[in-house]
């Protein structure tokens, strides 16, 4: 398998997949499903639409992308991205923005996790911001920079600092991986999240797909074959949690919200 880490293609992405989920302890359960997500290349974009009759952009359609569901919610997408990687010392990410995220369907959305992958010049990965949002309406954004590019596959860290389940205290910390690469003619994309306690692995999930060109075909096939997709994320966390609590996983009350909005 080729390894790519360059930007040579900009266009919209629908990217089918896989979301797995195992936990370890104390009693294992595990689960993986298929969805699709969407890689945007936000610099390319500009404030442009997506092209597709089936796809809108801040506006109802069968599937679509509102700016307002990420970043702070007010500003343009942009200067919210780079803004936050100015503050945190980061000029070098001048190269493609890319944001991967579910997409609206029918006008409903619930991101558990979106990746803004922020490309220097030359193409090579530089940072990545995990906007992370749970069941609450809550919402945090954890910074991955290491000071230099991130190779492929690299493994990234975080302290966990924000309540996302009420079966995992804000403990411990992330280990995320990312990858890209070819098979012919076919772009993969791969993300890995483990969460770590202080007993050691914890809960091991990833997010993988296929990339396809965002275009009426791709949003049609996606509609029907997972039929309001979205809906379906915030019904399996639920069942997935009522699982847990028949299995007497010790059951954690919700904190505080978080102070800050960004950690690294």
């Amino acid at each position: 398998m080729e390894t790519r880490t360059d930007n040579a293609v900009v266009a919209p992405q629908l990217c089918f997949g896989t979301v797995r989920h195992r936990r370890l302890r104390p009693t294992t359960n595990a689960f993986d499903y298929g969805v699709y997500f969407l890689r945007l290349p936000l610099r390319t974009l500009g404030a442009g639409a997506f092209g597709p009759r089936l796809f809108s952009r801040n506006r109802f359609n069968l599937l679509s992308f509102h700016d307002r569901d990420h970043g702070d919610g007010k500003q343009a997408l942009l200067p919210w991205i780079d803004g936050l990687l100015r503050a945190e010392g980061i000029t070098d990410a001048d190269g493609e923005i890319w944001l991967q995220a579910f997409p609206r369907v029918l006008g409903y959305v619930f991101n558990p996790v979106a990746f803004w992958f922020c490309h220097r010049i030359d193409g090579t990965l530089r940072a990545v911001v995990c906007e992370v949002r749970n069941t609450f309406g809550e919402k945090h954004c954890y910074l991955l920079d290491t000071g230099a590019a991130i190779g492929n596959g690299v493994e990234l860290r975080a302290r966990k600092q924000f309540h996302v389940s009420p079966f995992c205290k804000i403990e411990g910390g992330y280990r995320f991986r990312f990858m890209r690469s070819l098979r012919g003619a076919s772009e993969r994309t791969l993300a890995c999240i483990d969460h770590d306690d202080a007993s050691g692995p914890l809960l091991l999930t990833s997010i993988s797909g296929s990339a396809a060109k965002l275009s009426n075909t791709a949003v049609a096939t996606a509609f029907f074959t997972y039929p309001l997709m979205t809906i379906g994320v915030v019904v399996r966390i639920h069942w997935q949690a009522l699982k847990l609590f028949v299995k007497r996983v010790p059951f954690i009350s919700k904190p505080l919200p978080p102070s800050e909005p960004l950690s690294r």
